[in-house]
């Protein structure tokens, strides 16, 4: 049994129709897996909370007019303006077979790392999620990096270095373990880097303007005997 549920209904509405059935606090949605898809919909503020606590990577029990499935989120559709939930893909799954979900990653214990306490400097993490494998019932709401050991600004911490759960894989087989997940960074020295960079700019820019400047007075120089030799012409 899944740790988050759902209830929908199902929907005859679809096309230009799902405008009133959102409007009505509903979230139109489709379940993928059998036959053919199902149409469903969903009370909003329900979904919104099933969907911010499962994201892609934990299975619901869905209730589907009445009939049990488990599934897990395929896909969520945003309103770029009001950036509300308009739609929602949910896959259905067998709790006995594999089954691919994206998992975040965490970094853990960086505040008590050397690199922190020591010597102040910052992170920066490069992956925020990968894809995984696994049953259902085995599938990690996060994968967990341990960063306690980072010391000096080259110290890094790498694909490599992320303990996978008992029956969790990663989903790609061609994935690069060496790829670096969280780097190093002296947030002093990169404020020093970008002040030296905007007065070059500066400078830059001045010199820029001192030579529009230069330019500007050697025309009007060379403008003004030819028009006095012109003055003297017509006398």
């Amino acid at each position: 049994m899944a740790e988050y549920k759902l209830t929908l209904e199902k929907r005859e509405i679809t096309g230009k129709k799902l405008k009133s059935l959102r409007a009505a606090g509903m979230i139109p949605s489709v379940v993928y897996g059998g036959k053919e898809p199902i149409l469903l919909a969903s009370e909003y503020v329900a979904t919104d909370k099933v969907l911010e606590k499962a994201g892609y990577h934990s299975p619901i029990d869905l209730t589907c007019d009445g009939k049990k499935k488990l599934a897990i989120v395929k896909h969520v559709s945003i309103d770029p303006v009001s950036r509300k939930i308009i739609n929602v893909e949910f896959q259905a799954i067998s709790a006995k077979e594999v089954v691919e979900a994206t998992a975040p990653v965490v970094v853990v214990n960086f505040e008590e790392s050397e690199a922190s306490k020591t010597y102040h400097l910052a992170m920066t993490q490069s992956i925020e999620e990968l894809a995984v494998k696994a049953k259902p019932a085995d599938l990690p709401k996060e994968l967990e990096i341990d960063a306690m050991k980072l010391d000096n600004v080259e110290d890094k911490l790498t694909i490599s270095d992320i303990k996978l759960p008992e029956g969790v894989e990663f989903a790609d087989k061609e994935l690069d373990a060496e790829q670096v997940v969280v780097s190093l960074f002296d947030p002093a020295v990169e404020a020093e880097k970008r002040k030296a960079e905007e007065e070059a700019e500066a400078a830059e820019a001045e010199a820029a303007e001192g030579t529009e400047e230069t330019e500007e007075a050697t025309e009007e120089s060379t403008e003004k005997p030819a028009e006095e030799a012109g003055s003297e012409e017509a006398k």
